[in-house]
């Protein structure tokens, strides 16, 4: 190959390279600002005033009430607990505590995240004891999607000790008219559950670290094509 062909073959591909590297950097961003203003929906979405768990029984869409704060009354349906394991709060392991709630006046349900609670290492099948009150009670939070799900080999466990909780798996194994969303409680502790619940984070700061290592990469490409194929053949052609 002579050096003419080898030269426009080289520009070829780093003009190639910082297109590429420059539009997953413009990518990157446009996530960033998507994050953001989902971020900014979900913080107006917190100051709106506080629904009524009867909102939960009316013909209302799942995205309409997110991330709203509410107040619902209703009775826990204790022995559908479900102990969801290998969750964090707080940089400890344990349960995520889940119980479905009957709300007052329906046969509706909605599952209540009710806080975390250490798990019992030495005898991994043992559930924790979780006060759960008799009779009416009312539970405060703020709506989200039903328990995140993590990664899990083989098919969905039963039991009151899960890796995750399929929430229409679940409404056919209880029978529970179980509505699309969960409440993430946040009463004060007075139930010896943790509700240190960390803050709505969309994951803005991931995308500026992407875009930023894109536009590095990027440069490098640009500049390591400038000294390598321009700077230094000039110095080589004024030397010979």
């Amino acid at each position: 190959m002579n050096e003419r062909i080898r030269f426009w073959l080289i520009t070829l591909l780093a003009l190639l390279a910082v297109a590429t590297t420059a539009a997953l950097g413009r990518w990157q961003l446009s996530r960033a600002a998507a994050k953001e203003a989902l971020q900014a929906s979900m913080e107006a979405r917190l100051a709106e005033p506080v629904l009524d768990g009867a909102t939960l029984r009316g013909e209302v869409t799942t995205d309409a009430l997110l991330h709203r704060r509410m107040v619902a009354r209703g009775q826990w349906l204790a022995e559908r607990t479900v102990f969801l394991d290998n969750r964090q709060m707080n940089g400890r392991v344990g349960f995520f505590v889940v119980t479905p709630l009957r709300l007052e006046g329906s046969d509706v349900a909605v599952l209540v995240q009710r806080g975390w609670v250490p798990r019992n290492f030495e005898d991994r099948s043992r559930v924790p004891a979780v006060e759960t009150p008799a009779g009416l009670v009312t539970v405060t939070g703020r709506i989200v999607p039903p328990p995140g799900k993590l990664y899990e080999l083989g098919a969905a466990e039963v039991g009151p000790i899960r890796q995750n909780l399929d929430l229409a798996q679940f409404r056919v194994e209880t029978g529970l008219p179980l509505v699309a969303v969960s409440i993430q409680q946040t009463d004060a502790a007075t139930d010896g559950l943790a509700r240190d619940w960390p803050p709505g984070n969309t994951g803005v700061d991931k995308h500026y670290g992407y875009a930023f290592q894109w536009f590095g990469l990027c440069a490098l490409i640009a500049v390591l094509y400038v000294w390598f194929q321009i700077v230094r053949r000039f110095f080589q052609r004024k030397n010979v």
